[in-house]
């Protein structure tokens, strides 16, 4: 997963799923009635076959850089014979673009933030499809009918600079107990940021509903002069400026890669973190609805998820076997037993919109 695309962040954008939501329902009043989903009573054989008659499949924010969609597009090529063409674009913006050209619509399918998958449902232009991986996937991770489900996901990591950190942290007592700086980024504005903050909130006994244990690891951190105010770009810890940040494993893995895969190294605090995902939203008035369809049934597949795994995104199903060489990129599944899903996405949006000020008058007024 390239670091330009990283605007995209988990969650990036809360604000938008606040107006999207408000304009969701401000037009109840006088919801589009549309026609049962295509997938009705179809078996997954005649949804193939349906899909290559279609030919084509058009999605919007799955570029080829993106957790390594381009293998994906290839083999939807190759196997089905779906030409393929994307248009990246944000979460919000895809849900926008399904309902703004509900009459003459262009994109299939699209990929979203978790947060957003609920919104889409709201607005009324997804459509649902569970595929033959329903059962495989986590209660969190899909939308009941089908309408959304998370294909790929991440939790807040720690990346560390050996050249600048001898023993890298392991756990958020270990970051306690150290005597460098952590780079967190711009809390008032980041969703990684944010999410970073609630990671540590939910290893101290927090949640969505209580970011306070967050707020008071990093408010001691800061009147120890330990916060860096760094980006938590590549560039900065490529120029070894941040002797640990904290970022979605994804990015982190990434950068590590990018830059030199021997001077950093990547891990799941132990104490917990946090998880969330993205989700794949079919278009309720997809020009090619069989071709979205079965482009959701392949992304869930074995070859489907080893392909994301390649990006740095954790597979959602955890009974892939991903290959030795692609495994060995990713972080140890034993990692991540105490990172945890959000449960309840409305709880973290309004703890998001608290978040800034809570930030600025117990972190940043403590800084040195």
């Amino acid at each position: 997963m390239q670091a330009a695309k990283a605007g995209r962040a988990w969650l990036a954008g809360l604000a938008s799923v606040a107006v999207l939501t408000m304009t969701a329902c401000a037009n109840s009043a006088a919801p589009v009635q549309q026609p049962a989903s295509p997938a009705a009573n179809l078996t997954p054989a005649e949804i193939e076959h349906k899909a290559k008659t279609e030919g084509t499949v058009v999605s919007v924010g799955m570029p080829d850089s993106w957790a390594n969609w381009k293998d994906t597009w290839n083999d939807l090529g190759s196997k089905y014979g779906l030409k393929h063409t994307d248009t990246d674009m944000s979460s919000a913006e895809e849900i926008a673009k399904f309902e703004a050209e509900k009459n003459n619509p262009t994109a299939d399918i699209g990929d979203v933030g978790i947060a957003f998958g609920p919104v889409a449902v709201e607005k009324g232009v997804t459509q649902p499809y569970k595929t033959s991986y329903w059962d495989e996937i986590p209660a969190w991770a899909k939308d009941t009918d089908g309408h959304w489900i998370v294909g790929y996901q991440g939790s807040i990591s720690l990346i560390t600079n050996k050249e600048l950190v001898k023993n890298p942290p392991k756990s958020w007592a270990d970051i306690k107990n150290g005597d460098y700086k952590v780079a967190v980024g711009d809390v008032t504005k980041a969703a990684q940021a944010q999410m970073a903050v609630l990671a540590a909130a939910i290893a101290f006994g927090g949640d969505e509903k209580n970011i306070q244990p967050g707020i008071d690891f990093f408010a001691e951190l800061a009147k120890q002069g330990r916060i860096s105010l760094a980006d938590v770009k590549v560039a900065s810890f490529e120029k070894g400026e941040i002797p640990v940040g904290l970022l979605w494993d994804f990015n982190a893995l990434g950068y590590r890669d990018q830059i030199d895969p021997n001077r950093f190294e990547v891990n799941i605090p132990q104490e917990g973190s946090v998880v969330s995902g993205y989700a794949t939203i079919i278009n309720k008035y997809a020009p090619h609805p069989h071709a979205a369809m079965l482009t959701r049934e392949y992304i869930l597949s074995d070859a489907g998820q080893i392909n994301l795994a390649k990006g740095y995104a954790r597979p959602i199903r955890d009974s892939v076997k991903l290959p030795d060489e692609v495994a060995k990129k990713l972080i140890p599944k034993e990692q991540y037993a105490n990172a945890k899903p959000i449960q309840d996405y409305k709880a973290w949006e309004e703890t998001a919109k608290k978040l800034p000020q809570l930030w600025q008058e117990q972190v940043l007024a403590n800084m040195k």
